[in-house]
C-alpha cells in the first residue's frame, strides 16, 4: 500500500516517528513524499499516489483497456489546463479544458492498483480526434480491437461525448465507417 507524506503524518504523528518506522523497516520511502508498507511496489501505484487528480489517457489508456499490446514508453496523464505542469520524466501530460475533463472518467483496477482512466467510449472519441498523430498500424490495431468489442460499447455515450467536441458529425461518420 502506498502512502503520501500527509497520510504518514496522520498515521505516525510526527516526522521523528516516521523516520523511526523507516529505520525499523516497517515502512519504505519510494520517492520524496511517497512511502510504501511493502518493500516492493508497482511504479503505477507511485504515479497514482503522486498525481491523484490526473486521469490516464492516450497510449496508457489504450494499453490498460487491452486495446493494444504496445507497452507505452511513458505514463500518459490528462489534467485540467489550470493544473501545474508535471515535472516527471516518466509522464507525458495532456492539458484538457475543464468542461470536458470529467467526461468519461472511471475507476479501474489494474494489477491490484485502482487507477482513474477514461472509459472505452471516451477513448474511442480521443482515438478518432488524434488519428492523424498516431502511427497508421497502431491506429488500425486499436480500431480492430474496438470492432471486436462493439457489443460492449455504449454508442449513446459515444454520441453524447462526440457532441461536446468540434466536428462531432465528422467524428461520428468515421466511427460508423471504421468501427460499426
Amino acid at each position: 500500500m502506498i502512502l503520501t507524506y500527509k497520510q504518514c503524518m496522520e498515521k505516525y504523528g510526527s516526522d521523528y516517528m516516521l523516520k523511526k518506522e523507516i529505520a525499523e523497516g516497517n515502512i519504505f520511502q519510494k520517492e520524496k513524499g511517497i512511502y510504501s508498507l511493502s518493500r516492493t511496489c508497482y511504479e503505477l501505484e507511485i504515479i497514482c499516489a503522486k498525481y491523484p487528480k490526473a486521469v490516464f489517457t492516450g497510449d496508457s489508456a489504450f494499453y490498460y483497456h487491452n486495446l493494444t499490446d504496445v507497452i507505452p514508453d511513458y505514463y500518459h496523464l490528462a489534467t485540467i489546463r489550470t493544473d501545474a505542469r508535471i515535472k516527471d520524466v516518466r509522464v507525458k501530460q495532456t492539458f484538457i479544458k475543464e468542461d470536458i475533463f470529467d467526461m468519461g472518467i472511471i475507476k479501474m483496477s489494474y494489477h491490484n492498483t485502482e487507477i482513474c482512466i477514461y472509459n472505452l467510449e471516451r477513448m474511442l472519441i480521443e482515438l478518432v480526434r488524434f488519428r492523424g498523430k498516431l502511427p497508421f498500424d497502431y491506429y488500425k490495431e486499436i480500431i480492430g480491437s474496438y470492432r471486436n468489442r462493439v457489443d460492449n460499447i455504449d454508442f449513446t455515450k459515444v454520441e453524447e461525448y462526440a457532441a461536446r467536441f468540434k466536428y462531432s458529425d465528422k467524428m461520428m461518420q468515421i466511427i460508423e465507417l471504421e468501427v460499426l
